[in-house]
């Protein structure tokens, strides 16, 4: 019999505009794979660093948390889609789950990520990379494996034939998560600091929905664990204004914990000249001296589903051929 392999260290760096990268805090909290080490936020409020001391709480855990800047102001947060926002909190956050006070206990997000982070730690990132670039910029940081939900595979990455119908024939697009900092996504992918860097692209994000049936599917499991119970109440109360939810940053911390749910091509990264944030067909790429990088092209939504309850696959040939994927 074959010894089960250790959990996986894992640093979770989020922010929280939206669901997802609450409900991967949940499954990463609950994973049995998974060996959460902390939690860093972006831009890192008290009233973030509250939801995330919550969500600890739940778990009995008491892993560190860092925020990027817990004075960053905000105007008077009002009221969203659900009900009332914190400073950078959905109102979802709040109306799934109920009251969340808000907490100052939290590191400088760059120091505690050079803290956690070493040769065989994942980060896994659902958010601009103010945390790491803020890291990289201490020195003294070291990194196994970095998994970032954001990026483009486009057309050159991804066959036409599998190409979602939105993103037909675009070989760049613009992405949330890399442009909210570009500089410090540029010297991420730049760094010797960082052993294993892979992209989980938007347009593969695209496919995989929380929907419905999932939902269904959840709920006949959710009396087994904490995290799919969770996850399952917050999915409860979307799914009353949506007919379903994106699953980008989940989807990331799958492949992250199962690479092979979905199949990868490396490739050489391209930034626009106007940076990340140009649009598709605009400019010529200016393509930095970067090394092949991994992209995630596409994804087996059943496969997903069942990481959350082999090495990727790699483009041939030398890298002047290796297909190029948008930073945008």
């Amino acid at each position: 019999m074959s010894t089960p392999a250790p959990p996986l260290d894992i640093v979770w760096d989020m922010e929280t505009g939206d669901p997802d990268d609450f409900l991967t805090l949940l499954l990463l909290l609950g994973h049995p794979r998974v060996n959460l080490l902390g939690v860093t936020v972006t831009p890192g409020t008290p009233d973030q660093v509250g939801v995330v001391r919550r969500a600890l709480a739940w778990f009995e855990r008491t892993i560190p948390v860092g925020a990027f800047n817990l004075d960053h102001a905000v105007r008077a947060p009002g009221d969203g889609r659900h009900g009332p926002r914190g400073a950078c909190v959905s109102s979802w956050h709040y109306n799934a789950y109920g009251p969340m006070p808000a907490s100052r206990d939290a590191a400088p997000g760059p120091e505690l990520l050079r803290e956690l982070c070493g040769p065989k730690t994942t980060l896994v990132t659902g958010a601009a990379l103010k945390n790491l670039g803020g890291a990289l910029s201490l020195g003294g940081f070291s990194l196994g494996r970095l998994v970032v939900q954001g990026g483009f595979a486009g057309e050159g990455v991804v066959p036409r034939e599998r190409q979602l119908e939105k993103f037909k024939g675009l070989t760049t697009c613009p992405t949330y998560n890399l442009n909210g900092d570009p500089k410090s996504a540029l010297a991420a992918i730049a760094s010797p600091a960082i052993g294993h860097k892979r992209f989980v692209s938007k347009n593969v994000c695209h496919g995989v929905v929380y929907d419905e049936e999932l939902h269904a599917q959840v709920g006949a499991l959710k009396d087994r664990s904490l995290s799919l119970e969770l996850i399952w109440r917050g999915m409860d109360r979307y799914l009353g204004k949506s007919d379903g939810k994106k699953l980008h940053d989940p989807l990331a911390a799958c492949c992250a914990i199962e690479p092979s749910i979905g199949e990868w091509a490396e490739v050489l990264p391209g930034a626009r000249p106007m940076g990340l944030a140009a649009r598709a067909g605009v400019g010529r790429p200016h393509h930095r001296r970067l090394r092949p990088r991994e992209v995630h092209r596409d994804a087996d939504g059943d496969r997903m589903t069942g990481s959350a309850a082999a090495d990727p696959l790699r483009s041939p040939g030398d890298p002047a051929r290796r297909p190029r994927a948008s930073l945008s």
